[in-house]
């Protein structure tokens, strides 16, 4: 049996050489930050983007159209309805969908999903909010009782629309800037791929050698002694 010293010294080289197996080892494992691991993990609010123009203005937009819908929702007789279910229906759908683009962008959790154009996006609900709004005040003023709730949602609906058409011209200047950028990144991409092969001569001769064995085989058709000769054979 194996002394108290011996197994003492076989436990420090065997950890030791585990230690060093471990350190050259190419399969290590890895860590990611905490703000690029997948889930709700690590979400902070981006406080730069409630500040800015765009956010303030998509929190407006929020509190007026949730106002409007609350002002329409306290009328108890309408006749005729159509202009006051066509205000609710806009004010509701103008809410939900501009409070979950302002979840979106104020958590940066649009970042997560690259595969959407959110720029693109937010212009389109920026744009067809400010033209429903506008058609359902103008329905709503023009077939209203004078009633304070009325009134007050006609008020409420006309600011809206004027905060969504704000923040559609905003919306397409940053569209288009986000245009530009996608395809100034493209070209640079294109002439960084053009220079590589450019710097690789053996692409170069690669392509040459491909070309030339195309135009020889075009330029080589089958005879027509060597036709004959396998009719005969």
């Amino acid at each position: 049996m194996r002394s108290g010293e011996e197994l003492d010294g076989f436990e420090g080289e065997a950890s030791s050489t585990s230690m060093i197996s471990g350190a050259s080892s190419p399969y290590q494992p890895t860590t990611e930050p905490v703000s690029q691991r997948r889930g709700l993990a690590g979400l902070r609010c981006d406080p730069d983007y409630l500040r800015g123009a765009l956010g303030r203005l998509k929190v407006a937009q929020v509190i007026l159209a949730l106002i409007a819908f609350i002002c329409i929702e306290t009328i108890m007789a309408c006749s005729p309805c159509e202009g006051l279910y066509f205000f609710e229906f806009v004010s509701c759908s103008a809410f939900v969908v501009t409070g979950v683009l302002l979840i979106m962008f104020s958590l940066n959790l649009h970042m997560r999903i690259p595969q959407i154009n959110w720029n693109l996006t937010d212009l389109v609900n920026t744009g067809l909010s400010t033209f429903l709004f506008f058609i359902a005040s103008i329905v709503l003023a023009t077939l209203n009782h004078r009633a304070g709730a009325e009134i007050a949602a006609v008020i409420f609906g006309f600011l809206a629309t004027a905060a969504y058409a704000v923040n559609t011209f905003l919306a397409v200047q940053k569209w288009r800037v986000s245009v530009r950028q996608q395809s100034t990144n493209d070209y640079i991409r294109a002439r960084t791929e053009s220079r590589d092969v450019d710097s690789r001569p053996e692409i170069q001769r690669l392509d040459t050698f491909s070309f030339t064995n195309i135009t020889v085989r075009k330029k080589s058709p089958t005879s027509p002694l060597s036709l004959n000769h396998w009719q005969l054979a």
